[in-house]
């Protein structure tokens, strides 16, 4: 289930956000004005989502390699 929180709670409360997004190795979802505009996380839950992403540009690179021999 996805942590939704409003903006506010950034300005308010941002203690409280960041350790739950280091608790629960999870973005926060933020909202403005009732609609979703952000997602926070920590620098450790980003790294290793960009870790995977570029492991899977190279993986793919790989595949698309092998059908085109």
């Amino acid at each position: 289930m996805p942590i939704i929180r409003p903006s506010s709670d950034l300005r308010n409360n941002y203690n409280e956000i960041s350790a739950i997004c280091h608790q629960t190795k999870s973005p926060v979802y933020i909202t403005k004005n009732g609609t979703g505009d952000l997602a926070v996380m920590s620098i450790e839950l980003y790294e290793l989502l960009t870790d995977k992403h570029i492991l899977y540009k190279e993986l793919e690179k790989g595949l698309d390699s092998l059908e085109h021999k």
